[in-house]
């Protein structure tokens, strides 16, 4: 008994600071959608699986405009993002491209598991030799390693433009970076909005 009061007393302050911290923590998700309405704090969305979401708009919430660029315009020095499928050569056939505008340079570098396909990887980096002429095939270089990106001559290609609130819009495609807090309600922190109407790719 001793033994258990003092395990308790130990343990208690360590209970206390984790219940008070639950609720607080939020997860980042990625929701992909279309507009349905739009009020000044916030949207209602029909997301690419048929649900409903209401999605909450601060003053802090980040907007861009995703407009499409031609193949030819990804050049060596590029910075560049492409979800892509595994091939069994070791290269990655692009899905989409989206090039960054120099102010984003270094926006989630690197190549990781992506969640556009089942098995899709996301490969975010610098372009080194651009070769091809129909397609493209890409070297891109990223900290920690490279990888050989082949993009089809019908791939999406699109790039990125300073947005403002004007773009939140009914029937508007949207890809939304949220964070979803313990009680599931959803703070967007950066909403990409295809541009004149575009399905973003991403």
């Amino acid at each position: 008994m001793p033994g258990s009061i003092i395990v308790r007393r130990f343990l208690l302050p360590f209970i206390a600071v984790l219940a008070l911290a639950g609720p607080t923590v939020a997860e980042t998700i990625r929701v992909r959608a279309t507009i349905d309405t739009v009020a000044a704090t916030s949207l209602q969305v029909t997301t690419r699986a048929g649900a409903k979401q209401i999605i909450a708009l601060t003053a802090s919430t980040i907007i861009v405009a995703i407009v499409p660029i031609k193949l030819e315009d990804i050049k060596p020095g590029s910075f560049i993002g492409s979800a892509a499928m595994p091939q069994p050569d070791g290269t990655q056939r692009a899905l989409e491209v989206h090039v960054f505008p120099e102010s984003m340079r270094g926006t989630g570098e690197g190549h990781r598991p992506f969640d556009l396909q089942p098995q899709s990887t996301m490969t975010n980096g610098s372009v080194g030799s651009v070769t091809g002429s129909v397609g493209r095939t890409l070297t891109v270089s990223y900290q920690g390693g490279e990888k050989t990106i082949v993009v089809p001559p019908d791939t999406p290609i699109v790039t990125y433009e300073p947005g403002s609130s004007a773009l939140l819009v009914p029937n508007a495609h949207v890809i939304v970076m949220a964070t979803e807090a313990a009680d599931g309600v959803l703070t967007a922190t950066r909403v990409s909005v295809g541009k004149d109407g575009l399905v973003p790719p991403m």
